[in-house]
Formats: C-alpha cells, sequence, structure tokens
C-alpha cells in the first residue's frame, strides 16, 4: 500500500544536517510553491502587455512548458523521492546528491532566460537531463524493493523525458513538435496523478474516515490507465481529433466509475480529502471538454485548463499539504487559511474554465482574476509551509 505520509523507514539513514535537503519533498516542494507564484506573476504580466519576456522558448510556449515541466514536474520529484523511500525502506538522495539534484531542475528554469547569452543546446540537454536524473535517483532503491508494480514509475519519467525532447526539437529547429511534448506531457502528468490517485486517495477515505467501506474495481482501473496511455501515444505519434477524442471521453467515464467507488458522502466535510476529490472532478470535466473540443463544440484551451488549473493545480496542492504535514511529524489538521485556499483554487479553476463559456466578452478579466486567486492560494502555502519545510521535523524525527 502506497503511505506518502508514513512515518520514515527503521533503521533510517543518517540525514543531511540541514533540514531543507533531509528528504526530498523539503525542496521540490518549497520551489514549487515559490514557482507557482512567480511563474503567474510573470505570465499575467506578459499577457497584459505590462512585461516583456524574452527567452529561449518565447512568451506563449514559455508559460505552458514551465507549469508542467517546471512546476508540476518539482511536485513529480517531490513525491516520488519521498514516496520510494517509504515503500522501499531504502534510502532516496539527501544532503549534497538532493541539492545537486535541486539545482539541476533550477538551472533548467533559469538558463532560458539567458538565451542571448547561452546557446540552444546547452540550454535544451541541462533542461532534458532532470527527469533522467530524478529516474536514476529513484531506480536503486525501486529495483531493490519488494514491490515490482512501482518500478513503473521509471519508465514513466522517462517518457516525460521525451515528451520534453519533442518540445525542445522545435525551439532547436529541427522539428514542429512542441504541441505534441506538451500535450503528451500533460496526459502522462494526469496518468501518474490517476495511477496514483487510485492508490492513495481510497487509503486516505478509510484512513481518516470510520467505517468507510471504498469499493476498487480493478477492470476499471485497467481501463483508465490504458486509455490514458493511448491518449500519450496517440498525442506523440498522430495527433488526429477521431482518436483523441473518443480516448478522452474513455478516460472521462472510467474517471466518474472510480470516483463512485471510493466516494463515501463525510469526505465533503474534510477539507484534506474533499481537496483531493474536487481535483478528480476537475479531471473528469477536463476530459470531458477535450472530447467536447474534438467535435469544435468548445475551445480546446478551456479543455487544457480544466486539466491544469482544476486537475492538476487542485489536487498537487492538496496532496503537497497533506504530504508536508505527516513527513514533518504535524497533526493531519491544514491551517485555516490552506483550507481557504482549497476553495479558492476551485474557484479559480470555474472561473478559468467556466466563465469564459458564459460571459466570453469578457475574457481578459476572467484571466486576470484567475490568474490572481492563483497567485493568492500560493502564497498562502508559501507563507504557511515553507517555515514547516525549512525546518527539523516537530517530533525530533529523521526526514
Amino acid at each position: 500500500m502506497l503511505k506518502p505520509h508514513a512515518e520514515p523507514p527503521s533503521p533510517t539513514p543518517k540525514a543531511s544536517s540541514n533540514a531543507l535537503f533531509a528528504l526530498g519533498f523539503r525542496p521540490f516542494f518549497s520551489a514549487a510553491g515559490i514557482s507557482a507564484v512567480l511563474l503567474l506573476i510573470i505570465w499575467l504580466g506578459v499577457w497584459s502587455g505590462a512585461m516583456v519576456v524574452s527567452n529561449y522558448y518565447g512568451p506563449i510556449p514559455w508559460h505552458s512548458h514551465e507549469m508542467l515541466f517546471g512546476y508540476a514536474v518539482a511536485i513529480i520529484a517531490g513525491f516520488l523521492l519521498t514516496a520510494v523511500r517509504n515503500w522501499t525502506g531504502i534510502n532516496t538522495p539527501n544532503g549534497k546528491p538532493l541539492i545537486l539534484l535541486t539545482l539541476l531542475w533550477l538551472a533548467g528554469r533559469l538558463l532560458p532566460t539567458m538565451g542571448d547569452l547561452v546557446p540552444g543546446i546547452a540550454i535544451a540537454v541541462v533542461d532534458l537531463a532532470f527527469l533522467p536524473a530524478l529516474a536514476m535517483a529513484i531506480q536503486p532503491a525501486l529495483w531493490q524493493g519488494k514491490m515490482k508494480i512501482n518500478r513503473i514509475f521509471v519508465p514513466l519519467l522517462l517518457i516525460m523525458a521525451i515528451a520534453n525532447l519533442l518540445t525542445h526539437l522545435q525551439f532547436l529547429g529541427i522539428s514542429d513538435t512542441y504541441s505534441r511534448g506538451t500535450d503528451a506531457m500533460l496526459y502522462m502528468i494526469i496518468l501518474l496523478i490517476v495511477f496514483i490517485g487510485g492508490r492513495v486517495m481510497p487509503f486516505f477515505t478509510e484512513s481518516v474516515l470510520p467505517d468507510a467501506k471504498v469499493k476498487r474495481n480493478q477492470p476499471v482501473e485497467t481501463a483508465s490507465a490504458s486509455a490514458l496511455i493511448a491518449l500519450v501515444l496517440v498525442q506523440m505519434i498522430y495527433p488526429t481529433p477521431w482518436l483523441s477524442g473518443p480516448l478522452a471521453a474513455l478516460v472521462a467515464v472510467t474517471q466518474i466509475l472510480r470516483i463512485i467507488g471510493w466516494h463515501d458522502r463525510r469526505i465533503w466535510n474534510t477539507p484534506i480529502l474533499w481537496v483531493l476529490y474536487t481535483g478528480m472532478l476537475w479531471i473528469i470535466l477536463g476530459f470531458t471538454l477535450k472530447a467536447l473540443a474534438t467535435a469544435g463544440i468548445v475551445s480546446t484551451t478551456l479543455a487544457t485548463h480544466a486539466l491544469t488549473v482544476g486537475g492538476i493545480g487542485v489536487l498537487t496542492l492538496g496532496m503537497i499539504c497533506r504530504v508536508a504535514l505527516g513527513h514533518t511529524g504535524r497533526p493531519m489538521q491544514p491551517a485555516t487559511s490552506i483550507k481557504l485556499s482549497f476553495i479558492l483554487l476551485n474557484i479559480g479553476a470555474a472561473i478559468r474554465v467556466l466563465a469564459p463559456i458564459i460571459m466570453p466578452g469578457q475574457y481578459q478579466l476572467w484571466i486576470h482574476l484567475s490568474g490572481g486567486i492563483w497567485i493568492l492560494c500560493f502564497i498562502i502555502f508559501c507563507v504557511v509551509y515553507l517555515p514547516i519545510l525549512v525546518k527539523p521535523r516537530v517530533d525530533g524525527k529523521e526526514g
């Protein structure tokens, strides 16, 4: 069973004397929170014309690339470096190796802003190096662990690296594959969320709610993962609406069936649970809109932002808050301001996705309003959680 909030394995290897680099969730969740704020501030400045950004990607591709390969990958790195240690009882990088891994991620974010000084090939090589490096960092522990199913994360990370390569091939002037790469990465992130969610959300529900009975339907789980994998392959190899539309609809249907099996109405009284369920509902809506977009009924942009702002944004905020509390020895009770941020981020997603359908003439307003809410939510996260992430566990244990 996947328990990302469980106690560290015993005996534990000696941790870094610097608490920030004692375990992977600390630097990468910190980096994700800060980048979530800065990326949106810059993007809103660019969108409004108040700011000019000159970089390797260009202003619009930079936004989507960095939200996926910057923010989301930081969350993935922090989660896997922490969870793999729990699954296997074998230490993952901490101390100096973790510092180097963090610096590699940071270099991938900063070098593109120096496009006039750094050759494009050097920018691409550095950015492309992170996901394989992360795979190498978790591979030894996974291969020594008893649960072979967990080894799937290594090839998943390498497929993400291929998606990143597709984006860089366009900026290097080799092929026109940027959109293929970003869409494939989006679906890979959702695949990772769906896979992990199928393991942790039923567990969280049963562990928090007394006598909760969740149902796991293996055929539905298999169909859900298969449809997402097929969607990734279609996007990377032969992107076409007549294939991607039905696959997106199948993903939406299978997610509905999964949620029905896990659902207990008491989750809506527990913020640390309902934030995860609302994130999954945004994923369902996102793939429903994706299917409709392939038929020309709605804009593809709305489907994309249902998946990103709603699905990835809401779910990752809820997950990193929970993981950070558990792994710093604190009660699983988020602060009132964090509960407020859960509500606000859902409102921000609704404004970004649904308001343009109702009042398309106010499109600029909806973008700025939803972006401002995103910034506020992650400022709240940084204020509450950065002091937690840089300090040792309150119970004196390692990690």
